[in-house]
Formats: structure tokens, sequence, C-alpha cells
């Protein structure tokens, strides 16, 4: 039920953190990877050295340039003949608390924040979904966070990005469903990651820990593990939903 032998995956933000442990999980159940990196080609290539079996490859696209987000696409396909499955993890975080921020700098950090979050994921889905549909079917993961459901104080612009990113999945698995095409959610608290790692191990890091009754944070292979989840046969009936990952810190109904 997940394996994944003969299945190409695009993994967005794959060089490192969350993105890197999804691409070593497909890899080693078989798929076929395309490692995703904006500008650590470096890390990329060293996430793609560490995949288990053969033909994975690396590429590089800004997801804020929409042309950029096409191409990498198409390159995927043409390198590869397909695309079974897109993950959707690359994303920013930027602190920009309102009374503290002035508002030049407040515009552009939602500005950055919306555009490669959301409308670059955005636009990932609208290449990776035509594609998806000449194939007849495939799987989107995207990755969003807790903060959508709880709130990002001092950064809302990241918050809103993965509120919207949610309501753009679930939008997306009722269009998409009639093209065998079944679209799932992963959302994280916080995660051993180097995104987390100044809150992990600043003075805030134990009130964080202590949020969840396991007295931990996740690790990426617990968030990994829920994506090839979503992305296995046999969860098509799960389009739409959105998966918690956070140990309990914060229970929604």
């Amino acid at each position: 039920m997940m394996r994944f032998d003969g299945k190409v995956v695009l993994v967005t933000g794959a060089s490192r953190g969350i993105g890197r442990a999804i691409a070593r999980q497909f890899a080693g159940q078989g798929a076929r990877v395309i490692v995703h990196f904006n500008a650590d080609r470096t890390a990329a290539e060293e996430t793609a050295a560490r995949l288990a079996g053969e033909g994975h490859l690396i590429v590089q696209a800004d997801l804020k340039d929409s042309e950029e987000v096409k191409l990498m696409v198409e390159t995927a396909v043409l390198q590869t003949g397909r695309l079974d499955i897109l993950i959707n993890n690359a994303g920013i975080y930027e602190d920009h608390p309102l009374a503290e921020t002035s508002y030049a700098a407040w515009q552009a950090s939602w500005q950055r924040v919306l555009a490669t979050n959301l409308v670059g994921a955005a636009n990932a889905c609208y290449c990776a979904g035509q594609q998806m549909i000449k194939q007849g079917g495939g799987r989107i993961v995207n990755i969003s966070s807790r903060g959508a459901f709880r709130g990002e104080p001092t950064s809302p612009a990241y918050g809103a990005s993965k509120a919207g990113l949610n309501a753009m999945s679930q939008s997306l698995a009722k269009y998409l469903a009639p093209f065998n095409i079944f679209v799932g959610v992963v959302a994280p608290g916080f995660v051993e990651t180097d995104m987390a790692h100044d809150f992990l191990a600043g003075p805030a890091g134990e009130g964080i820990r202590n949020q969840s009754p396991l007295q931990r944070v996740a690790t990426p292979d617990e968030v990994a593990y829920a994506a090839l989840f979503l992305a296995s046969e046999g969860a098509q009936f799960m389009t739409g939903a959105i998966i918690d990952v956070n140990g309990a810190s914060y229970l929604r109904t």
C-alpha cells in the first residue's frame, strides 16, 4: 500500500528539512524523485545523492516566478515522461509584528510570503494538474501548518498563506476528483528543521516542546510519513483531508 514503484514524484523545497525527508522516504519506497530547490544547489545535490534507487533528478525554480514554476513541471515531465505525485513543501517564514514593522516592510513581507507559500503552490498545482489530467490521474499533497488554525501573531502572512493553502487544497480536491486526481494536506506543528532551529534552541524552546504531551516536536520523518500516506494507493477517499502532525499540541474539532 505504501510502495511507489514506477511513480515519479516532484518534491518542492527538497534540499533540506521536511522536503529532504519526504524525498528520502519516497525513494525508499521505489519512487523516482525530482528534487526541487531554489538557491542551494549543493544541498539539493546532497539530497539526490542520498536517495535510494536510480534516476533521481534535481530542478531549480523560484516559486515566486510563475514562469519558473511552469518550466519546473515541464522539465520534470520532459526528463521522466510523466508526473504522478506533487508534494508542495517549499515555504518561507518571516516575522513582521504589526506594531514593530514599517508599512513598506509589512507589504514586502506579505508579498514574498504569499507569493511563495500560496501562489507558488497554486501555480505548481495548476501545472502538475494539467499533466495529471492528461495521464488519467495523480496525487497532490500540500504541506500546511498548525499556524493556519491557531494563528501566527508575529507572522500573520505565514498563517494566512497556510490557511489559504488549506482552502485551495479542499477546493481542488472537489474539482479534481472526477479526473482521478486526489488532493490532501499535512499540517505540522513545530518540526526539527533549520527553519525552526532558532526558536527551539532559544529561551522559548522548552515551552514549545512542552506544548505537546509528548514533550517534543515532530521529526521531519514523521511529517514525511503522513505525506506518503496521503499519496498512497488506498487513500483516495481521504481526498480533501487535512492531517494534523503536531503531537496533540493543538487539537481542533
